[in-house]
């Protein structure tokens, strides 16, 4: 007998995704606009979305968190409704989760109780995590950011890029290569040889802060290696689905975009939509999202239920990453002209999801 397979939400689920839903409908949507121009998020409506409280309900009752445990599934849920409304507002929302959930899930004892009650104020607390470098095919796997043991301590040496919030946040976790694989390390703001350099001038993301991070013979405690050799594993396998998941949002918000544009907008007397060739990209984009969204629920889904996610996750990464692109394209160019203009929100899904398939580790579930 074959065991039926439900993909209608829990009430839970269903609550979450409405609530959040109707946050970024309420603060983002309008607003995003103006924030992209400024290159400036408000931080008025990232503390709306942290008092739902979802980071502290990840945190145990021990420690001051709510004690409710993550939800792979419920965060894919989150992120898409967040990243819907834009991708800087997601990563900049959902950033405390990048250090929280390492913590939780691979810290040691002193470790959860020297960080995780910080994240249990009323106000938004920045952490962030640095993974991505500048090299040319670079390798997740094989980062050239490397750390040592010397003595008591551990010396890291290495640059990297994309680091969000890097010169607000108190602490982050690092990736580097140590006895031939990469660790997780929890840096402080204060650590010695430390540098953040300038914000970074990138295609998309203008509303997000990011820095290039360097650390010159940075010097942290022995108890600051967080977990063992299989963290990375662990870490990597919700960061990529959790990018899967934002590419998800990214081009949903460009397939219902486009769609009503092309229902409205007229031409020789009848709407763009009618013609064939406007038709079939409309049609490819609803079933290419739901194709995004099905593969990232089932690496979710692996993850939540304790399995080794590596294949799922990855497919769910590196699918998100070729469609994104090619749904977002697809939204301008439905627009024609008005595509490339900034009054429409379409070439900022093109500028921010392009960076689906070639970043890691900007978020997590």
């Amino acid at each position: 007998m074959v065991e039926e397979i439900s993909f209608a939400l829990s009430e839970e689920q269903q609550m979450m995704q409405d609530t959040v839903r109707q946050l970024v409908q309420a603060n983002v949507i309008d607003a995003i606009h103006q924030w992209d121009e400024n290159r400036l998020l408000d931080k008025q409506a990232v503390q709306k979305f942290w008092e739902l409280g979802i980071i502290q309900s990840m945190i145990p009752e021990e420690y001051g968190g709510y004690g409710m445990g993550s939800s792979p599934v419920l965060h894919t849920l989150v992120l898409e409704e967040l990243a819907f409304g834009d991708m800087a507002f997601a990563v900049y929302a959902m950033l405390p989760a990048l250090f929280v959930l390492p913590v939780v899930n691979l810290g040691s004892t002193e470790q959860k109780e020297k960080y995780l009650p910080e994240f249990c104020k009323e106000s938004f607390v920045p952490a962030t995590l640095a993974v991505n470098e500048l090299s040319v095919g670079f390798d997740v796997w094989n980062c050239e950011t490397k750390a040592e043991k010397k003595g008591n301590t551990y010396v890291l040496n290495g640059k990297k890029c994309f680091v969000p919030l890097a010169d607000e946040a108190k602490h982050m976790i690092v990736i580097a290569h140590y006895e031939g694989n990469p660790h997780l390390f929890i840096v402080d703001k204060d650590a010695k040889g430390l540098s953040v350099g300038e914000r970074e001038k990138n295609c998309g993301w203008w509303a997000l802060p990011t820095f290039e991070v360097t650390f010159e013979n940075c010097t942290i405690p022995e108890i600051s290696k967080l977990g063992d050799e299989t963290a990375f594993n662990w870490l990597i396998q919700r960061t990529r689905t959790a990018m899967a998941a934002i590419g998800t949002g990214i081009s949903r918000a460009s397939y219902e975009y486009s769609k009503k544009y092309a229902k409205e907008r007229q031409q020789f007397g009848e709407p763009i939509a009618s013609r064939q060739s406007i038709a079939f990209m409309i049609a490819e984009m609803a079933y290419e999202v739901d194709a995004m969204r099905l593969l990232t629920w089932k690496a979710a889904s692996a993850i939540e239920l304790g399995m080794d996610a590596n294949r799922e996750s990855f497919l769910a990464k590196i699918y998100a990453g070729e469609m994104t692109m090619k749904l977002t394209d697809y939204g301008v160019q439905i627009l024609g002209g008005h595509g490339y203009i900034r009054d429409h929100p379409v070439e900022r899904y093109y500028r921010n999801g392009r960076s689906i398939a070639i970043c890691e580790a900007m978020a997590i579930i």
